[in-house]
């Protein structure tokens, strides 16, 4: 997808109204309008290129400007579309266009930029960032995969001179990402015409880029293992990389001033903490550097710890639990990386917590920040579920500030789950009330299918010819249902019955039972299919496709939605005493959020209420 595609020369009739036509097309697509800043960076900077592409010949070249990454929201602001002038077969550029004048280091870093108007914040080198979208073009888009072509990648500084970026020119350059600035116009000239022909026009390429198949995403755990223990599988975009440069510069700082710091990364469903998380296990382990993983969810640490370590038992230690760190060693790590950090609770003591240790009564939170010089929280306070989950980014800068630590934040915006689609949890936000302006009917996606079934018999039949077809696809449910340990001989109760239909839910337990697998694997192995998952499973994973079953305790009424606390079977939503209405409320719209976003190509809902199916079909539209 993109929001424009011209030809160099046909752009010329287009130049008097460019940011209106791109803001109307970015409204028609992201139902976002950009911002002040953001168009007057096309304004200036597209003729710029327009203007450089004539001079250089390449008129017939075609450009499609904010072309999005595939299955992500990530957009690079314009790739160049032709045919290489030697070897004849299609040529792409990936352009990054910057409006910089004047930019240095990052605190002598060479990977991370220091630009006035963001402040004391690090950004990612633009070399890196055009670098990052050539690799994650490349592994994603099949076309490329399948055909000879040359794709090239640039950052274009065209109001900068050499002396005032100095600092980003020391940085080498290589075949996906270099700096021009505009004193070196005529080299970024030349460099154009070293990629793309002047004879031959690019709508062909063009053509063979936009109508391409996205090759299916490299699984998240199916990688792990060779991330761990081998090297870098997973390309890391802007702020991803941004995040992931910032820990290992903290981690380097800490060694040489001895000074902790608390870096917080927030943010949605898909938008790449985990990766994140994975990349730096492997960089720090490589690096020779004490790492540890941890988070709050038993499924994930057991999945993890399965796959990361299915060839050396060793690295399953790396992946720990929240509650591990009550007696850790202070600053006995040089990193802890706390994934999935929205599960945190106030206190790691339970049932088994020895007496010496049950006495000290610490935050949780104030553990994980002693057992390391530099903690990563990775959190999304929309995916709080449970009671006692307390994992919010001012509550652990709060207590990181108290501790004397320095607090770095980062914010995640890219969305790589749903088919990269941000309209779609945008639009998952405001359907269960987690953001203002109530539900909107959804106005489709190209990357991402919604839709709702009539029965929840149609919804497993469509996710299991899916699933026969070599995808990933998952049911999952609130929590409405009770539920039956297996039979003697080994069977599983069909627990989750609707007006005939009936499956059972997935296994509780840590091993095998049935033909089922362990709770912990419900998402991830194969024979999960054809039992219903629960929040404590599904939270943290992806897969392909994704059923969702509303149960009875959320129903819209009259022009809201309604939490029917007594139909939920939440074992932890029974005291009202400890979880009050309101508490509730927030959790079982959490709950729904979660369940919605797993998917990474479509998702199909069923409301066991009539009203609340009415209400959802009256949102789809062709």
């Amino acid at each position: 997808m993109y929001l424009l595609r011209s030809s160099a020369q046909g752009l010329s009739a287009l130049e008097h109204n460019l940011a209106e036509r791109l803001a109307e097309q970015m409204s028609m697509q992201t139902g976002a309008r950009p911002s002040p800043g953001e168009q007057r960076s096309w304004s200036r900077s597209i003729p710029q290129l327009r203007a450089d592409l004539i001079g250089a010949g390449l008129g017939g070249v075609e450009l499609l400007v904010e072309y999005q990454l595939p299955l992500t929201s990530k957009r690079a602001d314009v790739v160049l579309a032709g045919t290489h002038p030697r070897t004849g077969v299609p040529s792409y550029v990936v352009l990054e266009l910057k409006q910089w004048s004047e930019a240095s280091s990052f605190e002598d870093s060479d990977t991370l930029v220091r630009i006035d108007q963001y402040g004391d914040r690090g950004v990612l080198h633009p070399a890196l960032q055009v670098e990052g979208y050539c690799e994650h073009l490349a592994d994603f888009t099949s076309a490329l995969a399948a055909e000879p072509h040359s794709l090239v990648g640039a950052a274009y500084l065209h109001n900068a001179t050499d002396l005032g970026v100095e600092d980003l020119l020391v940085r080498p350059p290589t075949e996906l990402g270099r700096v021009f600035t505009g004193q070196r116009r005529s080299d970024f000239v030349d460099y154009l015409r070293q990629h793309l022909s002047t004879d031959v026009a690019g709508a062909d390429a063009a053509d063979l880029l936009v109508r391409s198949a996205t090759a299916p995403s490299r699984k998240l755990l199916e990688v792990a293992a060779d991330e761990v223990q081998q090297r870098e599988q997973f390309v890391l975009l802007d702020e991803q990389r941004a995040a992931y440069e910032h820990v290992l510069h903290a981690v380097e700082r800490a060694r040489h001033a001895n000074q902790k710091t608390a870096v917080i990364v927030t943010g949605g469903p898909g938008s790449g903490k985990s990766v994140i998380a994975l990349s730096l296990m492997g960089q720090l382990a490589r690096e020779g550097r004490t790492v540890m993983h941890a988070t709050g969810s038993r499924s994930f640490t057991q999945t993890l710890r399965k796959v990361a370590g299915r060839r050396s038992p060793r690295v399953q230690k790396l992946f720990g639990y929240f509650n591990s760190f009550m007696a850790a060693e202070p600053n006995g790590l040089d990193c802890l990386i706390l994934d999935e950090a929205h599960r945190l609770r106030e206190t790691s003591v339970n049932r088994y917590t020895r007496k010496e240790l049950r006495a000290a009564g610490r935050p949780q939170v104030d553990e994980l920040l002693s057992a390391a010089r530099v903690p990563v929280f990775l959190l999304d306070e929309h995916q709080v579920v449970r009671p006692g989950e307390r994992g919010t980014a001012e509550d652990v800068a709060a207590h990181a500030e108290a501790a004397g630590m320095r607090v770095e934040r980062i914010g995640l915006d890219q969305q790589f789950r749903c088919g990269g689609s941000r309209l779609y949890v945008d639009w998952v936000l405001r359907l269960v009330g987690l953001a203002p302006g109530g539900p909107v009917p959804w106005e489709g996606d190209r990357g991402f299918d919604v839709s709702v079934v009539d029965s929840p018999g149609e919804l497993e039949v469509g996710l299991a010819r899916l699933n026969a077809d070599g995808f990933t696809a998952r049911m999952a449910a609130g929590y409405c249902w009770p539920w039956s340990d297996p039979r003697p001989d080994g069977t599983l109760v069909p627990d989750v019955e609707i007006d005939g239909w009936a499956r059972p839910w997935n296994l509780r337990g840590d091993r095998a039972v049935g033909g089922a697998p362990p709770s912990a694997l419900w998402a991830t192995d194969p024979a999960g299919f054809g039992q219903v998952g629960c929040i404590y499973t599904a939270q943290g994973f992806e897969y392909d496709h994704a059923g969702v079953i509303i149960g009875p305790d959320f129903v819209w009424r009259d022009g809201r939605w309604v939490v029917v606390r007594s139909a939920n079977r939440d074992p932890d939503f029974r005291s009202r005493t400890a979880v009050d209405d309101r508490q509730v409320d927030r959790l079982i719209r959490n709950v729904y959020k979660v369940l919605l976003t797993r998917g990474m190509r479509s998702v199909r809902l069923y409301s066991t209420d009539p009203q609340t199916r009415d209400f959802l079909r009256s949102l789809m539209r062709a």
